[in-house]
């Protein structure tokens, strides 16, 4: 698997592949013609609550990790981690996020999630008739 992180305030690359901003909000001052997406997954970044609480505070890091990947254990987050997963599995996967501090991200949580192949394919009810 071939996964990334870059910041929102960095300029697109051709080697990025394919470019998804993870963040709920849209990077300010950024132009959607500026960030080259593919694709804007809002609704797999933390929830308002959580983002808020972070406040990007590195001595918060492990609490938000651990309430970050109990948010995305639901059933549609698990669904787009997959679908970013597979899009990993066939090149190059850039995972858009404004954040300063790249290391305490949402985006690095995403990608140790991907690159440990910790996403697995969620399943699909039938519906009975």
């Amino acid at each position: 698997m071939s996964v990334q992180i870059k910041r929102a305030y960095e300029p697109a690359a051709r080697g990025d592949g394919y470019r998804v901003l993870v963040d709920r909000l849209w990077p300010r001052g950024r132009r959607k013609e500026d960030l080259q997406l593919d694709m804007w997954l809002k609704d797999l970044g933390p929830s308002d609550d959580l983002r808020t609480w972070f406040g990007h505070d590195p001595e918060r890091w492990s609490e938000f990790r651990r309430r970050y990947r109990q948010e995305l254990r639901a059933k549609r987050r698990q669904e787009m981690l997959h679908d970013l997963a597979t899009h990993a599995e066939r090149g190059r996967l850039t995972l858009v996020f404004a954040a300063k501090d790249s290391a305490h991200s949402n985006a690095a949580v995403l990608k140790a999630i991907i690159d440990n192949k910790s996403v697995s394919r969620p399943e699909r009810r039938h519906k009975e008739r």
